[in-house]
């Protein structure tokens, strides 16, 4: 067979970030014909972390007409290496170079090596085997992370499970399926672990020495007539009502349960996928009131279960990475203190036991910093802190539920003066987007460099009213449904990627979106994701409900007593009366109408200013569409439904800021002239609303019941957008 040698020299070096992980590439081309090309292939690492990048890497070969083989030597055109003693490196990172015609990615770990052949396989796709580019990077956020609410069991819920994503959901938390296709998803947008967040997992997942009877086999979802709303704190879904009606989704032992998590974690761990347990306290669902166990904090069965529940989870399961609480949801009328004595003599004991039982292992704690202070919880937790074997570590809620707001925060600065040397992890809630595919690196980039650096571990990213398990609003969709990963993949992999590396730039992202939908101009598609992706946090900067409950954008609605009415649509007099974003720049409608009336002036943008910059995005965004076309590319068609959809709603955002600073000059004026035009912005947003639901409904399943603001009814909020006309004429 003849070989021919590439010629390097027209390659660019790329030099973006210090090296941290070695995966030697050595890429040759072997021809014997123009019409045949064979690669050939060699690691002197087995581990199936690299195997998986190996994968990558050949589909990527495969797709550009290469036949890819297998070598057991190092005289290959590819060879991936693992080098523990590269100085340069930090754990998870690699380096990209090229030499005698061969490609170079060095790295100190099978994490970075599967990180430098994943960006292999993706340079392949994007400039052919040819062009490839040298790099190097270091992951910028070590810790980089999901957050899932998950639905076990009616038995065993999470927050969320008061909703249809969640009992949609159940079945696929017990499908090894569903599983490798997250975890793989994950593992390419370089996220490295998942944290699993549920009022009280251990009956569905551990059999408790002492406590044996808890242990539950099988799998119910309830079948019970659903309320609309539920305790905001969660307490209540273990109601006779919910639990005594059921069908059993799954027959499966405590034993089989225990094997499939398991499994489920060797595997994530294959993909540099740890996974951590973190719970809401103190919950007690699947207990049933056996053996005297209560929500009590004084009661001392109640302290011995958790403390040997959380034990048997580190006991049973070898490849969990370790154990995470929340102290003060279900802790009523008890102090702070109180809290830290219960969370330590039950989760800090438990695991502290099983350390020294283990000095070989490692174990990570996390406390949530909600509803406690962090100098005491450091003060009460100082044997897990001065634990060789732990990394003792908090979480902090960084943007409330709205990471599309701003892209500065201001609500951990109390929280990082006070944390000492210890380090945290921020929770990045998204309870925005859950419909329509959003995208805007700018926004994600900028995000991201703004959290305090010094004192991070890392990040994780999702929500508590949604559940990012399998879709389950696409109307006519294919069976088995898309994960919602995949769904929202540009999505997800922003905030992926660019917590491993904020420096990944614009031009790469536009390239990804070009290998995505080859029949479309990528830049013209990348600029107009964004703009129309700005629409969530210029409208939520804007109108600031900091929290889940008090604010969906995609519904404008939140729970019926904080929008001030019966039906929680956010009308007119909810926006005249919701405040700003305090990082965000803007002005409130009362302190608009308060320097108009006083002649004085502002540095701050105006409502009218939010109106124009939202009129801007979404006309922009869809100015672009509208020489874009899809090709009968199935993806990209709703892809671009999903950017119109977003840019009305845009529309109808700017038309009702408008109109409710008018009602609101109006109001303390009298002049008419604003009732005027309050009428006619609102009978504008009106007729957006109604395209926003139409193009939403083209493609989407709407009504859909959500756990923090109930049904959101797109239908039945446009007679509520009517009525805000009603309430701009009101003299």
């Amino acid at each position: 067979m003849k070989r021919l040698l590439i010629d390097l020299s027209r390659f660019t070096i790329l030099s973006q970030k210090t090296c941290c992980l070695l995966l030697l590439v050595t890429t040759l081309w072997r021809c014997t014909s123009p019409e045949e090309k064979s690669i050939t292939i060699y690691t002197s690492d087995e581990s199936p972390t690299i195997q998986f990048a190996i994968g990558e890497i050949q589909q990527s070969l495969t797709e550009k007409d290469f036949d890819v083989e297998i070598k057991s030597d190092d005289d290959a055109d590819i060879v991936i290496l693992v080098e523990e003693d590269n100085s340069t490196l930090k754990p998870e990172g690699f380096s990209l170079k090229k030499a005698d015609n061969q490609v170079i990615i060095t790295g100190i770990d099978a994490a970075g090596a599967m990180y430098g052949g994943l960006e292999l396989a993706e340079q392949i796709k994007i400039h052919g085997l040819a062009d490839v580019r040298e790099m190097s990077h270091n992951p910028y956020m070590e810790m980089r992370g999901t957050k899932f609410n998950i639905p076990l069991d009616a038995r065993s819920p999470s927050y969320t499970d008061a909703s249809d994503v969640a009992q949609k959901n159940i079945g696929e938390m017990w499908n090894m399926e569903f599983w490798r296709e997250y975890i793989d998803q994950i593992a390419r947008y370089r996220y490295n672990f998942i944290s699993f967040w549920s009022l009280h997992p251990f009956p569905s997942l551990v059999k408790v020495p002492d406590y044996a009877d808890i242990a539950l086999d099988d799998v119910h979802k309830s079948t019970a007539t659903w309320d609309e709303y539920y305790s905001l704190g969660a307490q209540g879904l273990d109601s006779p009502e919910i639990l005594d009606h059921y069908s059993v989704i799954k027959e499966i032992s405590i034993d089989e349960k225990i094997k499939f998590w398991r499994e489920v974690m060797a595997y994530a761990k294959s993909r540099n996928v740890d996974i951590y347990f973190i719970t809401w306290n103190i919950f007690v669902n699947g207990t049933d009131g056996q053996y005297g166990i209560t929500t009590d904090i004084d009661n001392e069965v109640t302290v011995d279960y958790f403390k040997k529940s959380v034990a048997a989870m580190l006991q049973t399961y070898p490849d969990l990475a370790g154990i995470g609480l929340t102290t003060g949801e279900n802790m009523k009328e008890v102090s702070f203190e109180q809290k830290e004595d219960w969370a330590f003599d039950t989760y800090g004991q438990g695991m502290l036991e099983v350390a020294q039982e283990m000095p070989d292992r490692q174990f990570m704690f996390i406390h949530r910093q909600h509803q406690a202070d962090p100098q005491y919880i450091a003060e009460k937790f100082t044997p897990l802190i001065d634990q060789e074997n732990i990394e003792f570590i908090y979480s902090f809620k960084y943007a409330k539920a709205h990471v599309f707001s701003a892209t500065e925060q201001p609500y951990h600065q109390e929280f990082v003066k006070n944390i000492g040397h210890l380090k945290t992890i921020w929770t990045l809630r998204n309870d925005d987007a859950y419909y329509f595919r959003w995208g805007s690196p700018d926004f994600v980039r900028e995000f991201i460099e703004n959290i305090p650096y010094e004192v991070s571990r890392g990040v994780y990213y999702g929500s508590d009213q949604w559940i990012w398990g399998r879709e389950f609003t696409t109307k006519n969709a294919a069976e088995p449904r898309q994960l919602e990963i995949k769904k929202h993949w540009y999505h997800w992999m922003l905030w992926g990627r660019l917590a491993y590396d904020p420096a990944t730039t614009n031009d790469r992202f536009t390239e990804i979106l070009q290998t995505q939908f080859p029949e479309i101009n990528a830049t013209q598609l990348f600029q107009a994701w964004h703009e129309a992706s700005m629409v969530y946090p210029v409208t939520t900067g804007f109108h600031w409900g900091r929290v889940d409950f008090l604010w969906y954008i995609e519904g404008c609605r939140s729970r019926p007593e904080n929008a001030g009415n019966s039906t929680g649509f956010h009308d007119v007099n909810t926006f005249i009366n919701y405040p700003v974003h305090e990082k965000a720049g803007n002005q409130t409608i009362p302190d608009y109408v308060k320097m108009i009336v006083n002649d004085e002036t502002t540095l701050l943008r105006t409502p009218l200013e939010i109106s124009q910059q939202l009129h801007k995005h979404a006309d922009t965004a869809m100015q672009l569409l509208s020489s874009l076309e899809d090709g009968g590319n199935a993806e990209l068609q709703v892809t671009l439904y999903d950017i119109k959809t977003i840019s009305l709603m845009g529309k109808y955002y700017a038309h009702k800021i408008a109109g409710s600073t008018y009602v609101a000059l109006y109001r303390e004026t009298k002049d008419k002239s604003y009732q005027t035009k309050a009428v006619s912005e609102l009978t504008e947003a009106l007729d957006f609303w109604k395209q926003y639901v139409d193009v939403a409904m083209e493609q989407n399943i709407n009504p859909i019941w959500t756990n923090r603001v109930g049904n959101v009814d797109w239908v039945k909020a446009t007679e509520w957008a009517q009525q805000d006309i009603k309430i701009a004429q009101v003299d």
